[in-house]
């Protein structure tokens, strides 16, 4: 459903958006690269006091690029779901008079019974994001669907397809790579000046690329063993002795 949601959500008049909670970041001496003159090597004190840490909101729409993200001390329910609730009213706003033509039944589980989605209004976002507890709050889950916001989780093991986590980290080696921050809010700062850089000229993500056509390509190129789900990734040469015959059970 998830990368159904990447092919052909914003085809049907859908924003897909994507969402996580980046961190913690501490004050201390950021592993990474750093611009420092030849023959001079950055150098770090061998104590330092920690400042404390942040955490980053994200909210990503891959079809655009565009981020929205704010740097928080803490991003527990408390914190997370109002500002939630005030860059999806945003997003929402914004697109007012957007007319998706994809309906709630296309995307709910085949055991969902028909009246499910009764007196809820049209179907404007999809909005994918980790399969954590505090994720699942009945309370912010009414007002995702009362407001045409339909909530898909990733499953255990699958935080891959969350594309929040990608932009994550690029905004992460971008503000914090081979510094020394002191301070918490040296950290928040840093990381809202990079997303306010992204934006200025974002980059929008396409599901798949070359990268996927590759994997599919390395796939079809595995050899079967004896018939069985067990693969491996060198080829099984002919054997071309006359005099001894491939071992049994490989097929050649």
């Amino acid at each position: 459903m998830i990368e159904r949601a990447y092919r052909v959500g914003e085809a049907l008049g859908l924003q897909v958006w994507c969402q996580d909670e980046a961190g913690p970041y501490q004050a201390i001496p950021q592993p990474g690269s750093a611009w420092c003159p030849r023959g001079a090597p950055t150098r770090r004190p061998h104590e330092y006091i920690r400042g404390g840490t942040a955490k980053l909101l994200t909210l990503f729409r891959p079809a655009t690029g565009q981020v929205r993200a704010e740097p928080v001390d803490r991003a527990t329910n408390a914190v997370l779901h109002p500002w939630l609730e005030r860059e999806l009213t945003a997003i929402l706003t914004d697109t007012v008079a957007a007319r998706p033509t994809s309906r709630w039944e296309d995307w709910l589980p085949a055991t969902a019974p028909p009246w499910w989605a009764e007196g809820f209004p049209p179907l404007r976002v999809l909005l994918i994001w980790d399969n954590l507890r505090g994720h699942h709050n009945w309370e912010f889950g009414q007002w995702c669907l009362n407001h045409g916001i339909l909530p898909l989780f990733t499953p255990l093991g699958g935080s891959w397809l969350n594309l929040a986590e990608s932009i994550q980290r690029i905004l992460t080696r971008r503000a914090l790579a081979g510094q020394h921050p002191e301070r918490r809010e040296q950290i928040k700062e840093w990381l809202a000046a990079t997303v306010r850089g992204w934006n200025a000229q974002p980059t929008p993500f396409a599901w798949g690329g070359k990268r996927a056509a590759r994997r599919q390509r390395a796939r079809q190129r595995r050899h079967a063993l004896g018939g069985s789900g067990g693969y491996t990734r060198r080829p099984i040469r002919r054997c071309r002795c006359t005099q001894t015959a491939a071992p049994q059970g490989l097929r050649t």
